[in-house]
């Protein structure tokens, strides 16, 4: 067997795998997959970009799935919560939000993946919802990926030190500044010029920092996809992370208006919800999946939304 190559990891992928480690060292996950009809849903979706020429301001799918799930969010204020938890002691608290922060993978400009917290989302009618997104998309342009990730992870660092963890501080700044596995970070007139770019033109610590959930649109990375995603990492201290999958055509059964069931040719999108089971049990789901399974019944409310 012979080596084709070594790719050191660089630093928005060192933190992904530490992130994504501590939450499968840390999180017992339950999951679980919503499959609604959505057939009539992407008729009344169709309705919403109507006559709007701007595609600046078109409400993309993935927009209206993340307000559905911010719905259903705010009849489940459970799921939008951040966990402590001291195994040691066996004490936990679980803190509830009024905003719901989403943490927003996005691919920026030069292929690389970034996770936005978009804030505020559920507050947000569609319009503004999109104009926030894009917004982000703008700024990411002027944003040296590296400068912002170090800014976070500085940060992290400092606040591991606080709390005591004066061996995990050491190890991660040797990593991060020895060697091959060097984290390289703008220096001298390069860095002077970068932080002279105003905030308002640039990604920040501000828009990457943890947000109350975290939702993935895997449908728009492969839409041909047919199935679902079986697992995603909780990213701690939240309790919650969704997954959007691709739309898909199936055979579906409805009641005719004869009152019988017939099969038929219709839509669904999986959604797939993991939760911490130390915060959260089956039951406290279910206020979720009921506003979901309204919205769905009705989709019509989606225009006022927008």
């Amino acid at each position: 067997m012979a080596l084709t190559g070594e790719h050191h990891f660089g630093i928005a992928r060192k933190i992904v795998s530490n992130m994504t480690s501590e939450s499968w060292e840390q999180i017992p996950h339950a999951t679980l997959t919503y499959e609604p009809d959505v057939t009539e849903f992407l008729k009344e979706y169709k309705k919403l970009n109507e006559g709007n020429t701007d595609k600046s301001k078109k409400i993309t799918i993935n927009t209206v799935m993340i307000k559905i799930i911010c719905e259903g969010l705010k009849a489940a204020p459970k799921l939008n919560a951040h966990l402590e938890f001291n195994r040691r002691l066996v004490r936990g608290c679980l803190k509830t939000y009024d905003h719901i922060d989403v943490s927003m993978p996005m691919v920026l400009p030069n292929g690389e993946m970034m996770t936005i917290n978009m804030h505020d989302m559920g507050n947000k009618t569609m319009s503004e919802m999109t104009a926030a997104i894009n917004d982000s998309a703008r700024r990411a342009k002027n944003t040296d990926l590296n400068e912002v990730m170090f800014e976070v992870s500085l940060d992290n660092t400092l606040t591991a030190l606080k709390h005591g963890k004066i061996a995990q501080t050491v190890n991660r700044l040797y990593g991060s500044k020895t060697g091959k596995h060097k984290v390289k970070t703008l220096s001298g007139k390069a860095k002077k010029e970068y932080y002279a770019i105003p905030e308002t033109e640039r990604l920040t610590k501000h828009d990457i920092e943890q947000g109350t959930t975290t939702i993935t649109n895997l449908g728009s990375i492969y839409r041909p996809f047919r199935g679902s995603c079986a697992l995603l990492e909780i990213i701690p201290p939240q309790v919650t992370a969704f997954a959007i999958n691709a739309t898909q055509k199936k055979p579906l059964i409805r009641t005719n208006e004869n009152g019988e069931e017939e099969i038929y040719i219709g839509y669904t999108m999986p959604l797939t919800v993991a939760m911490d089971h130390r915060a959260l049990d089956y039951g406290d789901m279910v206020p979720f999946f009921q506003r979901l399974d309204e919205i769905f019944a009705d989709p019509s409310i989606i225009h006022s939304w927008k």
